[in-house]
């Protein structure tokens, strides 16, 4: 299978209680096959990550984030995987965003996007689940991100993964 470069912005959104927004992913062509990811997506022509973050966040939830909010990178990714019959070759930059109570309640999930469902988690609920959560360590990946009075100084590079490959 031929595989797509792509490069993606993603935006690690918490609310005020430290909770992540995930949606959940399934493949067609895979019956069973569910994750949970951050809000994010494509860098399109034209955009930088910055703008493909603010436009993201824009087009899964309706909510307008200044790029201003965004902090500096924390994390550095590149994934293989397929879904519904494509290879992708992905590099990922993720991003720390905190949003109100006000902002998260007023958010409207774009059932396209997250047609699969979508949820806030905790920490410890993430550290927990059973469920498959892309990238993997997330919970203890957010909770040094958290304690970190230096967030985004220095981006860690989590590591080249073949997601279709590589044991959960």
């Amino acid at each position: 299978m031929a595989l797509m470069s792509r490069w993606t912005s993603r935006v690690l959104l918490l609310d005020e209680r430290d909770r992540l927004l995930l949606l959940c992913g399934r493949d067609p062509r895979r019956p069973g096959a569910r994750w949970w990811f951050t809000v994010g997506g494509g860098v399109e022509d034209g955009e930088d990550y910055l703008q493909a973050a603010v436009r993201e966040v824009w087009e899964e939830t309706a909510l307008s984030l200044a790029v201003g909010r965004l902090n500096r990178v924390v994390w550095t990714r590149q994934a293989v995987f397929s879904v519904d019959g494509q290879g992708f070759d992905q590099y990922e930059e993720y991003r720390l965003a905190r949003i109100s109570s006000d902002e998260a309640h007023a958010m409207k999930i774009d059932t396209e996007e997250a047609r699969h469902g979508f949820r806030w988690w905790a920490i410890e609920e993430l550290a927990t689940t059973l469920e498959t959560v892309r990238p993997k360590n997330l919970a203890s990946l957010m909770a040094n991100v958290l304690k970190s009075s230096e967030v985004g100084q220095v981006p860690l590079h989590l590591g080249n993964f073949n997601e279709d490959t590589d044991p959960e």
